[in-house]
């Protein structure tokens, strides 16, 4: 049975194309097109379109569902094309005719993008917690070894003094600009597109501004043509966020791969957190960063894959679409895994004290002479040609001090500041509207 059968049976090869990955997918959607449906049926009662005695019964089945649905145990038959179609039918086999006026005033087009909207939140919350997590180990990390020192590189070339400080703070702010941004999608995708129906409204005297605030969200899309053409939009605005995310973590799992190897011998891996070769006794693999890396890259990817499948739809909506449900819903689950491996992993790190003894790392002193030069009156062009000339003289002879105070620098890490930025982001998403919203709904 599907919603929109006439009479007519629909070629099976055309039918297992279409369907596509709907039903293995939609199960991620389950918990939040029954929540979308327990507004909605809400929200029709108090517009006369539902008999007041016939909404506790319809609230009381779905609450029902919903518990399946978060237990895992929700399922979507063979023979139903997708999530809401399976909610509908369950509903009508339990209730009757009931089950079959929760779609008054509201087509799939708009439960798939209210479903996504939901999911979008809940999902953004998660990433939050976890990227918050590995921001927090970061910074521990680098109040740890604040007073390590290693070099920096320009070029692949050894440069100037830096520290493990510096550098786990470094991934612990990029992160925290990251969930600026994250936040920036947060707001997009957290407007209610219910009541848009197939994209052009509905006759029936719909109450959206309930719907709303039902399911706590911040406002709602006005314009039912625009919520619309905001499916893809969304995905598209949200997998950028992610992908920054991910950018930051494949960046600093190519420092660890680069710095666990013989030629650095900078951090190391406790054996049990890396692996072997077939061949080679000796090959302790830092896998893991390798395998945070490709992930994080594949998921890079993925914001282009979505513009190419929607830059040239115009207004309405298109099965095209279904395609993007296909490359977004997996990438929040594999972008988790990436952030917390990361942080198990991080956690575990160890670092080499002693990096500087060896004399390859004596010329990243070059410019702390210079400055010293500098503050003896000397101008800054006359003391770098002085240190220039014993460098080439081979009579260079490095002080490995470092004195170094303004904000952000080896002497002041600003880690605080850095822990307060992340702490005022994570405030300013707002989750607990859409957590109270959520509890009165299910109460």
């Amino acid at each position: 049975m599907k919603l929109w059968e006439k009479g007519i049976t629909v070629d099976e090869a055309i039918e297992k194309f279409t369907v596509g990955k709907d039903r293995e997918l939609d199960v991620y959607l389950a918990p939040f097109d029954i929540l979308g449906s327990m507004a909605h049926v809400t929200m029709l009662e108090s517009v006369g379109l539902i008999e007041k005695a016939e909404l506790p019964v319809l609230l009381d089945a779905l609450k029902k569902l919903y518990k399946k649905a978060v237990d895992g145990e929700f399922k979507i038959e063979q023979d139903v094309e997708d999530v809401h179609s399976q909610v509908e039918f369950l509903l009508t086999r339990d209730l009757g005719d009931l089950g079959k006026k929760i779609h008054s005033g509201r087509s799939r087009n708009d439960q798939v993008l209210l479903d996504l909207k939901l999911f979008i939140r809940e999902s953004i919350r998660e990433v939050v917690a976890e990227t918050g997590q590995l921001i927090d180990t970061l910074l521990s990390k680098s109040e740890q070894h604040k007073d390590v020192l290693m070099p920096g590189y320009t070029h692949l070339q050894v440069a100037m003094p830096s520290s493990f400080g510096l550098w786990f703070g470094a991934y612990a702010e990029s992160l925290t600009d990251d969930l600026e941004l994250l936040s920036s999608a947060f707001k997009i995708a957290n407007q209610n597109p219910l009541g848009s129906a197939a994209g052009y409204g509905s006759s029936f005297p719909l109450n959206r501004q309930m719907t709303t605030d039902l399911l706590g969200f911040n406002n709602m899309n006005y314009n039912v043509v625009y919520a619309q053409m905001g499916r893809g939009k969304v995905e598209k605005i949200v997998s950028f966020a992610l992908a920054n995310i991910a950018a930051t973590l494949s960046k600093l799992a190519y420092d660890v791969c680069l710095f666990n190897s013989q030629n650095f011998s900078f951090v190391s891996l406790p054996p049990e957190f890396t692996t072997g070769s077939s061949i080679m006794p000796h090959k302790k693999n830092p896998d893991v960063f390798e395998l945070i890396r490709g992930k994080c890259n594949k998921i890079q990817g993925i914001p282009q894959q979505i513009a190419l499948t929607i830059n040239n739809l115009p207004s309405g909506y298109f099965r095209d679409l279904q395609v993007v449900k296909e490359i977004f819903l997996p990438m929040f689950g594999e972008l988790d895994d990436c952030l917390s491996i990361a942080n198990l992993a991080l956690g575990k790190l160890k670092v080499n004290e002693n990096i500087l003894d060896d004399a390859r790392y004596d010329y990243l002193f070059s410019v702390e002479e210079v400055n010293k030069l500098v503050l003896q009156g000397i101008p800054f062009r006359e003391a770098y040609k002085q240190v220039a000339a014993d460098i080439e003289a081979g009579s260079f002879r490095p002080d490995k001090s470092v004195n170094h105070t303004h904000e952000g620098s080896i002497g002041n890490l600003c880690i605080g500041k850095i822990a307060e930025k992340k702490e005022g982001i994570v405030r300013n998403y707002h989750f607990e509207k859409m957590d109270d919203a959520i509890r009165n709904l299910l109460a």
